[in-house]
């Protein structure tokens, strides 16, 4: 029996603009080990947007390879599920955004660029994804608020820093120490106002590519 299609999503998108993109999806938290063996019907398709590895272990490509080999349409993006679709690329499934395209490519490597902390009750992420970092300050570079040397430094300095510490206030606090307190609140200010969430938008790519597959219509935001 071919159910409707299920999507593994966490902190990455809010569930209430998910259900818009993919109405009558069957949403589900970040997806751990053994999850996909608790399906009781195969999906039309599946997406996977989060998943644990910090909490619990991860899922591994061994228990998403069979679904592909069945014929089952498989998309990953943002986080957990970009780090799959790069291993599982050439089996068949489908990596999605931005992100995935940065793995594919090479330029990043690090399964830590998307690892973050959340609370397991609300799915609230409690620290900022590195890539999320990256690429805003990339964007900001773009705006013309910080040059490359800055832009590499803040970075790099991020990156030394344990994944469940990195937040917006951390790098804040290094923005004013590299920029000084008047560049470093336009920084903010920018930030809270128009920076990129690169693993929302990509969350966003996959479930408008599911919605197409499965012909779902998403539903007019007003």
């Amino acid at each position: 029996m071919v159910s409707r299609p299920v999507v593994f999503l966490g902190p990455s998108l809010a569930c209430d603009e998910a259900l818009e993109l993919l109405p009558g999806a069957n949403f589900r938290p970040p997806i751990r080990r053994g999850d996909l063996r608790g399906l009781l019907d195969t999906p039309e398709a599946i997406g996977i947007v989060d998943g644990e590895f910090f909490q619990s272990l991860a899922i591994s490509p061994k228990e998403i390879l069979p679904l592909l080999q069945k014929g089952v349409r498989v998309y990953g993006s943002s986080s957990m599920g970009t780090l799959r679709a790069v291993e599982l690329a050439r089996y068949g499934m489908t990596g999605v955004g931005r992100i995935f395209e940065l793995f594919r490519s090479g330029r990043l490597i690090g399964e830590d660029e998307v690892a973050l902390t959340f609370d397991p009750e609300t799915l609230r992420p409690l620290s900022e994804p590195l890539v999320n970092m990256r690429l805003a300050l990339s964007a900001a570079r773009e705006a013309g608020l910080i040059s490359l040397a800055e832009l590499i430094g803040i970075t790099r300095r991020m990156k030394a820093v344990y994944f469940p510490e990195r937040t917006r206030e951390r790098l804040f606090i290094e923005a004013n120490q590299r920029l000084g307190e008047e560049r470093a609140s336009a920084v903010r200010e920018w930030w809270l106002r128009a920076a990129p969430d690169a693993k929302a938008e990509d969350a966003r790519m996959l479930l408008r590519t599911m919605a197409k597959v499965v012909m779902i219509e998403p539903i007019a935001r007003k």
